[in-house]
């Protein structure tokens, strides 16, 4: 049985969690606390140098960690990524976007906001990554406002992994409701089959 090791709040571990949901594979989750330094013990550096959730064993002594690789993975050879090889390179460029320019500016301001609760501590960080973080959701909105989904019109990898952070981002006081577009899609996501919830 695969085996997920991760934190529960994350959004990088919950875009697994869904996905291997969607696909009906059944696994395990390991839980890390990040707080209390567990993705840096000598154990877990041996799973993942890094030193950062998730990571995906998929057979004994198999580690693979970065959430989207793990995404990537397991979609292959099914409808959650594409055949064609342009459309496959579209997802990519997706995948890209959300861990380069939406990730680390909507997920952090989430993180230290709602989870750590460490705000007064990096107003000036907040207010520049804030900044950044709408700028992403516009550019996803104006992209959404032609199209349901973000590569060939339909639900993909795309998708999961962009949502994982855009549909808790007012936990990092992002005002979704200046992006029609991005709530209809976050509507659209609700509704795909075997659809899991992030606290599940």
């Amino acid at each position: 049985m695969l085996k997920l090791y991760q934190y529960a709040l994350s959004g990088n571990c919950y875009k697994i969690r869904l996905l291997l949901n969607q696909l009906g594979i059944a696994y395990e989750c390991i839980p890390v606390d990040i707080h209390q330094g567990e993705s840096r013990t000598p154990e877990f550096l041996a799973m993942n140098p890094v030193g950062k959730i998730p990571v995906l064993e998929v057979s004994p002594g198999q580690y693979l960690p970065e959430s989207n690789a793990i995404i990537y993975y397991l979609a292959d050879g099914t409808d959650f990524l594409p055949v064609d090889r342009w459309e496959r390179a579209k997802v990519m460029q997706w995948l890209f976007f959300e861990q380069f320019s939406h990730e680390p500016n909507i997920a952090t301001v989430r993180y230290w906001i709602s989870i750590a609760k460490i705000a007064d501590k990096h107003k000036e960080a907040i207010a520049h990554k804030q900044a950044l973080g709408y700028a992403a959701l516009q550019v996803m909105d104006e992209h959404l406002s032609k199209y349901d989904y973000f590569v060939g019109n339909r639900y993909s990898i795309a998708d999961i992994s962009l949502y994982a952070y855009t549909h808790v981002a007012d936990a990092g006081d992002f005002d979704l409701s200046k992006f029609p577009a991005i709530l209809a899609w976050l509507d659209r996501i609700v509704s795909q089959p075997n659809y899991l919830t992030l606290s599940a």
